[in-house]
């Protein structure tokens, strides 16, 4: 006997709804056709120094003690968006929030933090800060993406964040293959990097990602 889908096609789903999908990242992501790899992801930083960085952790670490992060909103204005300010000041980059998208009744909802330049970045946080369903949330994103804008960038990559936690993933176009990072970068601890990245990304380094 053939086992029910666990996606009903005549059903209307938002990105919001695969979060809440109790099933494995790899069966959610099969029914869009799309493979999943979990590994360690080596990104290239940024060539110059980003030279307000040092400011930044200085505040987040003044500013953690006093607070409280128990909401998706604390969360989200007091820790996200500053690091998402800064990536702002050194790319130019367009950024839109609760950006809109719909596909289809499978593929609808509002994006977290989008942001543009030369490539596109995708962020979202991690409600109830589970990274896991979080990232199967990105990833359907991603699909999302990929039928909606218009550009010819081969990869692109996104990250879950929990404020304190940041973990990336990439979407391979014409592979139709989601690759999980397996590492995970902290709030203060590993800001320095973790800006690279986001800033180099931004600028046009996606293609030399490597395994």
């Amino acid at each position: 006997m053939p086992k029910l889908p666990i996606i009903q096609p005549n059903q209307s789903y938002t990105f919001a709804d695969y979060f809440r999908l109790n099933y494995a990242p790899s069966d959610i992501l099969s029914h869009f056709q799309v493979t999943l790899k979990k590994q360690f992801l080596q990104f290239p930083e940024h060539s110059q120094p980003l030279d307000r960085t040092a400011d930044l952790q200085s505040r987040i670490e003044e500013s953690l003690p006093r607070l409280s992060l128990t909401s998706e909103m604390a969360r989200r204005e007091f820790l996200i968006a500053p690091v998402l300010m800064e990536v702002l000041h050194y790319t130019k980059a367009t950024l839109n929030v609760e950006y809109p998208v719909a596909v289809s009744n499978l593929l609808k909802g509002s994006l977290d933090y989008f942001l543009q330049a030369e490539n596109t970045l995708l962020v979202i946080e991690a409600k109830n800060e589970d990274l896991e369903r979080g990232f199967v949330q990105l990833a359907v994103e991603f699909i999302a993406l990929d039928s909606w804008v218009e550009t010819e960038q081969p990869t692109f990559i996104g990250a879950v964040s929990t404020g304190t936690i940041w973990q990336f993933s990439r979407y391979e176009r014409s592979a139709r293959q989601v690759t999980q990072d397996l590492t995970l970068y902290r709030v203060p601890t590993d800001l320095s990097i973790l800006l690279q990245i986001l800033v180099g990304t931004l600028q046009g380094y996606t293609s030399q990602l490597t395994d």
